[in-house]
């Protein structure tokens, strides 16, 4: 039976060379990492196992289900889920082990302030962001979404104060390639829940999405950063939806006359 105050720490991964040395490092403090890796082609399974991570190496069911796997096959009475591109800071190490010793949650919400472009935006919807991320391990879950999974727990649930700090866009390289990536996964698991696409959703839910960010929420204050992370939010949504369309109803190839 695990010590009823050690800590898993799961980071599952793919060709994340870039990130996951220095995130290891920013769970070392914890009884055990855990990365659950799905085929990376780059150094990341070297990098990880000389950061001294316990490796394993599978295929990619889903965001959720992977990490799902990752807590089941966890050997700490607490897990914390991380991702590659996000580090843990001396004052979160701290107030997490505070927390486990206390007891008094099942679960707890972190903060995360999330970089876009070279700048931390505090607007916008994006911070204080509150995800619920360490629970006891039999006291929680993964929903089986294929990207926005989100974590459960059976139990009160706390918060703390100190951020997740998330390197989510470095750059416009990035931007773009996430764009694609994220609204994919999102219109496969709105496929799943039954909802469906057309133009007309697409373009509203797209100015639905750029007032919300930029106005509603005040990502005016983060400057010409909070613009670009509302455009980007109007598109994301619109590609989703766009995207949600084709999935429900495959476009027939055209036929042409000569």
């Amino acid at each position: 039976m695990p010590n009823q105050h050690s800590l898993s720490i799961v980071i599952v991964a793919k060709n994340e060379e870039r990130n996951i040395a220095e995130c290891i490092a920013s769970a070392s403090f914890a009884d055990e990492v855990l990365v659950l890796d799905s085929g990376s082609s780059d150094a990341t399974v070297h990098l990880a196992k000389t950061a001294g991570a316990r490796i394993i190496e599978t295929d990619w069911p889903g965001y959720g289900p992977q990490v799902a796997r990752g807590f089941s096959l966890a050997s700490s009475e607490w897990v914390l889920s991380l991702d590659a591109d996000e580090r843990i800071s001396p004052l979160l190490r701290d107030e997490i082990m505070t927390a486990i010793r206390n007891g008094r949650h099942n679960g707890l919400r972190i903060p995360r302030l999330s970089e876009f472009c070279g700048r931390f935006i505090r607007h916008g919807g994006w911070y204080p962001d509150y995800t619920l991320r360490l629970g006891r391990r039999s006291e929680s879950s993964f929903t089986d979404h294929f990207l926005h999974a989100h974590m459960t727990v059976n139990g009160s649930i706390g918060h703390l104060k100190q951020c997740i700090i998330h390197y989510s866009y470095p750059n416009m390289h990035d931007v773009l390639e996430k764009l694609d990536r994220y609204s994919s996964g999102h219109a496969r698991d709105m496929q799943t829940s039954g909802k469906t696409g057309n133009v007309y959703k697409a373009v509203l839910h797209g100015l639905v999405a750029f007032l919300r960010t930029y106005f509603a929420r005040l990502g005016f204050l983060d400057g010409q950063h909070g613009l670009m992370l509302a455009i980007y939010n109007a598109e994301y949504t619109y590609y989703k939806y766009i995207k949600l369309m084709f999935l429900s109803k495959p476009p027939t190839k055209p036929n042409f006359r000569f």
